[in-house]
């Protein structure tokens, strides 16, 4: 447990605060959050954050609790496992998920956390972390799909102090640092880590000092109890009292033949709580998917997408946490045991919205939205160049890919879209720039999107042609299960990757593999998937299906689905598209399902080569010991 070093004696009095001045106080936090981020993007070298911006910052009260920020780690579960004082000029840094309570879920991530002081007090925390593109390891960019342990992701950094009282600790930096294969960029973009979380806790210092350090904090605990109270009362009104529901997902497979991997979770609430359990979900897996995620980050989940579905008017913050009560069973894929293998947790994390939207959506399914592209499958490419100006020159890509955003009730879900709001593209133009590379091809692919009266998003291909020898590596899901539909609507399509090589020939990739060797002219389709639909594909206008089809984002065939028959011309077949809705109506149960999931997983498996070109995984099993 970390013990804070403090100066000042006696406690600060919690005063009233008055409307305007916690407005100012609420925005002067956000602002100060959108800054780290800036002051990061200008900073880092690496395209996964510079471009992308796959980077997560927290502004805490003194207690650790989160007041703004974007995706989450727990500042509280950082200082348990924090055996060491904390003093002003502090900075400190892990990439340890084993070691901070999960605060972070795998060891690419470093985590930098800075104690903001005031007048010889702690008035909160600055926290914030990043992807880093490569960290040591077997492979580059350090996410093995076949490792078994964390032991072979890269460097495993344990919670200490880079900074003691302002100093860099330079001896421990240069040892990390010769773990990794582009120490500058890991370099750059720790310093940005540093300086924005730097940049918060003077703008934390500037209100304290604007306002007084006791109007600050009393604003704080003003912003954490409004959050409390709001969600007390969307949880009365969303959940019935005594009433347990339930929803499952899975991962298609864990990288090394295990697979589907069943995530399911209830919910109960009792009184004015709500209890969150994970089990019956799979065990942990022996590959690298395990997503290691401690009680204080599903209150989280938990709290973005109620906050954000049913009152998005609301600053979510971590007020409301004693409301929500959390079990995970231990050596389940939610909590692995240690040493278990993390790099791969990218699809859990997406497939936690997912499984939040199927369970409490539930309990109105008007407002229920679709399964999406609740992933962040990585791209990697790497090599020596060999010839030119830049002969024997070691490059490496780290990139995030795009798919299809599910449908909604307000309407279709974007084409090509991230799963995190914030992340973007790297551009063509940089990647072309600055890789020997070529992207042939970046669009979107016609029908992925489920059919429904709002369509979901279509998945992308993106084709790369490589121009130097190396290797590549590949993270991705949904190659297996489907994105699940609602309410009538279809569920989308699932993702794919190959190689047509320069030769000729046609190489089916898996999900998740890397070492694969490309050569110059070898084309990599980076296929991904579309959004489930959301409600009867046969009340969708029918121009609008037309249109569509006029814009290469539904074909003639798939226009079908909606009933729709379009002309080789564009047009709408007004007579023949009544005839078909009229006989797909006749052929068709009146009642239309809520949840669309596609075929069963016994099913899937006993098809999937035949559809997939690849070797059905294996169900994962509990260990008898």
């Amino acid at each position: 447990m970390a013990r804070i070093v403090e100066t000042a004696t006696g406690t600060v009095e919690r005063v009233d605060v008055d409307p305007v001045t916690l407005d100012l106080i609420e925005n002067g936090l956000r602002n100060a959050r959108y800054e780290m981020d800036e002051v990061l993007f200008r900073t880092a070298l690496s395209p996964g954050i510079r471009e992308q911006h796959d980077e997560f910052p927290l502004i805490a009260d003194p207690a650790g609790k989160m007041v703004v920020g974007q995706f989450g780690l727990s500042i509280p579960d950082f200082l348990e496992g924090f055996d060491d004082t904390v003093e002003e000029g502090d900075v400190l840094l892990t990439s340890d998920p084993y070691a901070c309570g999960a605060a972070i879920s795998h060891a690419n991530d470093w985590l930098v956390v800075v104690p903001v002081f005031h007048e010889g007090r702690v008035v909160g925390w600055a926290s914030m972390f990043g992807h880093m593109s490569d960290v040591g390891g077997k492979t580059p960019s350090s996410m093995p799909t076949d490792a078994r342990t964390i032991y072979e992701e890269g460097v495993v950094i344990p919670p200490f102090k880079l900074y003691r009282k302002g100093v860099l600790n330079e001896d421990a930096l240069r040892i990390v640092l010769n773990q990794v294969r582009m120490p500058d960029w890991n370099r750059a973009d720790l310093n940005g880590l540093v300086a924005a979380c730097r940049t918060a806790g003077r703008r934390v210092v500037e209100m304290c000092t604007r306002f007084g350090t006791a109007t600050y904090l009393s604003a704080l605990d003003a912003l954490l109890q409004r959050n409390h109270d709001a969600m007390k009362v969307l949880l009365q009104m969303v959940f019935e009292e005594g009433r347990t529901l339930s929803f499952t997902d899975y991962i298609c497979d864990d990288g090394v033949g295990n697979g589907p991997y069943e995530l399911k979770l209830s919910l109960t609430r009792t009184g004015e709580k709500v209890h969150l359990d994970f089990t019956g979900s799979s065990p942990q897996a022996a590959g690298p998917i395990n997503y290691y995620i401690n009680e204080n980050l599903t209150r989280m989940f938990f709290g973005i997408y109620m906050i954000t579905v049913a009152d998005p008017q609301i600053l979510w913050n971590d007020g409301f946490y004693p409301l929500v009560d959390v079990t995970i069973p231990d050596g389940s894929y939610w909590k692995p045991a240690h040493p278990a293998a993390l790099n791969g947790r990218n699809h859990g994390i997406g497939r936690v919205f997912d499984l939040f939207g199927g369970l409490l959506g539930q309990t109105n399914p008007a407002l229920l939205n679709a399964a999406g592209f609740s992933s962040s499958p990585h791209f990697m490419y790497s090599g020596h160049y060999s010839g030119g100006e830049r002969k024997g020159e070691w490059f490496q890509l780290y990139s995030i890919g795009f798919g299809g955003i599910p449908g909604r009730p307000l309407g279709d879900g974007p084409d090509g879209h991230s799963l995190w709001p914030s992340f973007v593209n790297i551009p063509c133009e940089y990647l072309e720039s600055y890789y020997p590379l070529r992207i042939e091809r970046w669009e979107t692919v016609a029908d992925t999107g489920g059919a429904g009266l709002h369509r979901g998003g279509n998945g992308v291909d993106v084709a790369y042609v490589f121009e130097e020898p190396g290797e590549i590596a590949i993270h991705d899901d949904r190659w297996l299960t489907y994105p699940w539909g609602v309410n009538g609507g279809e569920p989308g399509a699932r993702g794919r990757k190959w190689i047509d090589r320069a030769d000729g020939t046609r190489e089916v990739l898996p999900s998740k593999c890397h070492g694969v060797s490309v050569h110059p002219g070898d084309v990599l389709h980076f296929v991904t998937w579309g959004g489930g639909g959301w409600g009867d594909p046969l009340e969708r206008d029918p121009e609008l299906v037309a249109q569509e089809v006029r814009r290469g984002l539904v074909t003639q065939d798939g226009a079908r689905r909606y009933g729709v028959v379009v002309c080789d011309g564009g047009e709408v077949d007004a007579e023949a598209t009544e005839t078909l809705r009229d006989q797909l109506r006749a052929d068709r149960p009146a009642d239309l399902p809520v949840f669309d999931m596609g075929p069963p997983v016994e099913e899937l498996l006993a098809r999937c080569e035949e559809e997939t070109g690849l070797p059905a995984p294996r169900r994962p099993v509990w260990s008898a010991t």
